[in-house]
């Protein structure tokens, strides 16, 4: 079926055709075939989406209100789903709507379609390239928890290696009362921050664009919403891109207990010997032991003296969180973070611009409303052990083989084994009934493991992976030609590899100047 092609002014009539459509009988029994939630009432499905230029006017925004739960549309208030849409630009066949979503659970992904289109003249072309802010996050309906102090606390006080009775237990103390806190300060609404319900969310999106179908791109967790999405309405889509593939096949805790084991191996097998090789810029050692050892040293020295830079007092788990996140991407940031160790080592002689600017990469280590929208999503899309023996003994492990990553798993899972039991229903992506997805992932990606992409991969029937050899997070627009110009013949043509297939990585960076 092809996608609706109307001129502007027939732009509102075709809206209500479809929607009317949708509203027959047989088109109500397709929808509770696909999503098995009740018909769309009248006042979500006829209403208009009242578009404004908004940044800097690369992009149109628009407000669409939504049943806070898809299941009983006429209970609770509604939500606000902020969108945003860049206008397909010619000259050419117009191919419809390239639907995106944003990464976390927690970031905004508003910007996005400027983003994308920025680096893609045909796909900018071709589609009209829209976004939103997932419900609970930026723009749209936000969940509350906490205030950002509360949040440091997490993060920011005492070493998250430390496995004392005393900072275990302080650990589930914070835990039960940020949960509890979320529970009081968010209103009824946490119950309902889920991938199942955002999906349903984008549906009504892409009805209210008029067309039947769309394609998709997302990054990240937006790999969980594409899955979803597809899962649930597979008749509304033509072509699904999933880059750096979220691992559900077994839920969010066995997805976020296997961070640890990837982080590890990002950390010892590209970046310490990427910062040996260049010693003579960063000075932490000439083999990737001795570099690990000045990391180690750095720590422990943050652990008895935390440095005050510029008004932020500096801990070990600054510097854990600022090594993860260099993680991320090779180019952008190891030469950062291998700057940012020699900053930290000897502060006094930096200069004060470059200690405040060191002191805003530190903190905070995750904002308040990014930490209330990522714990809503990942505990309440399923369940978790609500065992404290075995979160003690199962982060005791993970903290000893695999400390860079593996010190935080405590103070993440005691918040979701303290979370309310989650109802949101267990989605099993399969591919039946879709087109064939294009998949991305590295082999040593940290936060979106490459086996993991491997499962999900063999669970999505017809899915083609294309493997990079890189540990980059995010693929697609990201300097690698190869991944780019397989997704965009992907998505303006259908094209896709015979079978999986892979890309050369792209080389590590040169060191940074230093100053």
């Amino acid at each position: 079926m092809q996608l609706f092609q109307k001129p502007a002014r027939w732009a509102a009539a075709a809206v209500c055709a479809l929607l009317a459509a949708a509203a027959l009988p047989a088109g109500a029994a397709q929808a509770a075939a696909e999503s098995a939630t009740p018909p769309v009432p009248d006042r979500y499905r006829l209403q208009h989406l009242d578009w404004q230029p908004c940044f800097s006017g690369t992009l149109e925004c628009a407000t669409m209100a939504v049943p806070r739960d898809w299941y009983h549309p006429g209970a609770g208030p509604d939500l606000a789903i902020k969108v945003s849409r860049h206008r397909a630009t010619g000259p050419g066949e117009r191919r419809g709507v390239l639907m995106m979503a944003a990464g976390g659970p927690g970031s905004s992904g508003l910007k996005r379609p400027a983003n994308l289109t920025g680096l893609s003249p045909k796909l900018a072309a071709a589609y009209d390239v829209v976004s939103f802010d997932q419900r609970g996050v930026g723009a749209s309906t936000n969940v509350v928890c906490s205030d950002q102090d509360t949040v440091d606390a997490f993060f920011s006080s005492g070493d998250l290696r430390d496995r004392s009775p005393r900072a275990i237990g302080a650990t589930f103390d914070r835990a039960r009362a940020f949960v509890a806190q979320c529970e009081r300060a968010s209103g009824g609404l946490l119950p309902y921050i889920t991938s199942d319900q955002a999906v349903h969310d984008m549906d009504l999106y892409r009805a209210l664009l008029g067309v039947d179908r769309i394609s998709y791109y997302g990054p990240s967790y937006a790999t969980v919403l594409g899955a979803y999405y597809a899962t649930e309405f597979p008749r509304r889509v033509e072509r699904v891109v999933l880059d750096s593939t979220v691992d559900l096949t077994h839920g969010w805790q066995a997805y976020m207990t296997g961070q640890p084991a990837s982080f590890q191996r990002r950390y010892e097998q590209d970046f310490l010997p990427w910062l040996a090789k260049n010693d003579a810029t960063y000075h932490q050692g000439r083999m990737p032991a001795e570099a690990e050892a000045s990391y180690e040293r750095l720590r422990a020295a943050l652990h008895d003296h935390p440095l005050d830079l510029e008004g932020t007092l500096v801990t070990p788990n600054h510097l854990d969180a600022a090594a993860t996140n260099a993680l991320y991407s090779a180019h952008d940031r190891f030469p950062e973070f291998a700057s940012l160790m020699g900053l930290l080592q000897h502060p006094e002689s930096a200069s004060e611009q470059a200690r405040k600017d060191a002191a805003e990469q530190l903190s905070p280590v995750m904002s308040a409303g990014y930490f209330a929208d990522f714990f809503a999503v990942t505990c309440g899309d399923g369940t978790w052990r609500r065992d404290r023996r075995y979160w003690v003994d199962t982060s005791a492990e993970a903290t000893r083989v695999h400390p860079l990553a593996g010190a935080r798993e405590l103070t993440f899972a005691a918040v979701c084994a303290s979370w309310p039991t989650s109802k949101a229903p267990h989605i099993e992506p399969t591919g039946k009934g879709l087109p064939p997805v294009l998949m991305l992932n590295a082999t040593h990606d940290p936060a979106t493991y490459y086996e993991g992409a491997l499962r999900v991969h063999g669970a999505i029937a017809g899915s083609r992976l294309i493997t990079v050899d890189d540990g980059d997070h995010g693929q697609f627009q990201h300097g690698n030609a190869c991944v780019d110009d397989r997704v965009e013949a992907y998505l303006l043509t259908g094209a896709l590899p015979a079978k999986d297939t892979g890309c050369p990585g792209v080389p590590l960076p040169e060191p940074a100047a230093r100053g």
